[in-house]
């Protein structure tokens, strides 16, 4: 009833929608725990992936560095996913928490929130994919700054002791993003890779092998996990406006060689110290289909291959297997002893590639975040198509 009531309060005056759909100006980002839209500035200066400290807080030191409890003698860090049967078996570990990352493109027309409410696997959290996000960018769903990112995941009550998993509502999509961002963090992992969090593994399958394995689910979210969503999202706000934030249990180590931008990007054409993969499909690759957000050029970057994110993953959404994923690299002449950059759309699928990676030993794969949402949208970026670079 608590969680039904603050839901209504929270929600029941606003459109609930995906921060793409106002992607052009204004620019105006909305969150789903947000109470109002937050304007970006034209000229916002790009320094928040450096520890500043400007946002006051207390830190929670006891929480850094210890290793969670649970067993591990069945998974390993080098491996990305696990499987439902795993954590099945290890849900109710005190060590071990699970996040709902759902995130879907506006076509879809589905509610992430409205759906983690109605299902979702026992005990989970809900990471808000485009609340959890830079503040100071009008492109959508971008890596916060690292005192942000640890204000919010802090807020979700996780802490570096902890092993996680995330999961999504269509088997392996932008759950790959949120894994990304956590272990670029701290040492080696994506959204919290890039803030070097070991620790933490994609479901595979998703919830939809969730609830194909029989196993049980929640249908209505406690009052205590979607306070904690909406303080995360609340904490997001405050580090940009240099306000205090609650207690601190969750430590970064940014990771920046897993993170490039335009310019990095831009070099690579010249350099080629990167072979670049983008996970969208051919047709967009190409030139060919236009892109689904207004205002931006159809085509790739000038040098880049096409490898489209769903050839990672079997007809169920799970993760393909090593031989099957070195095929499809393979087909591409990419090797597995170059360095390897990947992009997509909005910085999501491209993630999916660098979980493929990971599986095949390549844990160092560098993600282009602003993707083609920032490089379709410069007007001074060359772009190729099918037909330029026949």
């Amino acid at each position: 009833m608590a969680a039904a009531l603050f839901t209504r309060s929270l929600f029941g005056n606003r459109l609930i929608r995906s921060s793409l759909a106002v992607y052009q100006k204004p620019r105006i980002f909305t969150s789903f725990f947000n109470k109002r839209a937050f304007y970006s500035q034209p000229n916002a200066v790009y320094l928040l992936h450096r520890s500043s400290g400007f946002a006051t807080c207390a830190m929670a030191s006891s929480a850094f560095g210890t290793r969670s409890s649970f067993s591990t003698q069945s998974i390993s860090t080098n491996e990305p996913v696990v499987s439902v049967d795993w954590l099945h078996a290890n849900l109710k570990e005190p060590d071990l928490k699970v996040l709902d990352a759902s995130w879907y493109m506006p076509d879809e027309q589905r509610n992430p929130l409205q759906e983690y409410q109605v299902a979702h696997i026992p005990g989970a959290l809900f990471f808000d994919v485009d609340g959890i996000s830079d503040r100071t960018t009008n492109l959508p769903h971008m890596l916060p700054s690292e005192e942000a990112f640890a204000a919010a995941v802090s807020a979700l009550g996780i802490e570096n002791k902890d092993g996680v998993v995330v999961y999504d509502g269509k088997g392996i999509f932008s759950a790959a993003r949120v894994w990304w961002t956590l272990t670029s963090q701290l040492e080696m992992k994506r959204m919290f890779r890039v803030f070097g969090h070991e620790r933490i593994w994609v479901l595979d399958g998703g919830l939809p092998a969730w609830r194909a394995s029989g196993f049980d689910v929640e249908s209505s979210a406690s009052g205590d996990s979607i306070l904690k969503a909406s303080a995360a999202s609340e904490a997001i706000e405050k580090v940009y406006q240099r306000q205090a934030v609650g207690l601190i249990t969750f430590e970064t180590r940014f990771q920046p060689h897993l993170v490039w931008t335009l310019e990095q990007v831009n070099q690579n054409i010249e350099n080629k110290t990167h072979q670049h993969i983008d996970a969208r499909s051919k047709a967009r690759f190409d030139g060919i289909a236009p892109e689904p957000r207004k205002g931006i050029r159809s085509g790739h970057v000038p040098g880049s291959k096409c490898i489209p994110f769903t050839q990672m993953l079997d007809s169920s959404q799970k993760l393909l297997p090593v031989d099957e994923l070195k095929k499809r690299f393979d087909q591409e002449g990419i090797s597995l002893d170059s360095p390897v950059m990947t992009s997509c759309g909005t910085g999501v699928t491209a993630c999916i590639l660098a979980l493929g990676l990971h599986r095949l030993g390549k844990p160092d794969v560098t993600v282009y975040d602003g993707s083609w949402s920032e490089w379709g949208a410069h007007p001074e970026t060359p772009v190729a198509t099918s037909d330029s670079s026949s």
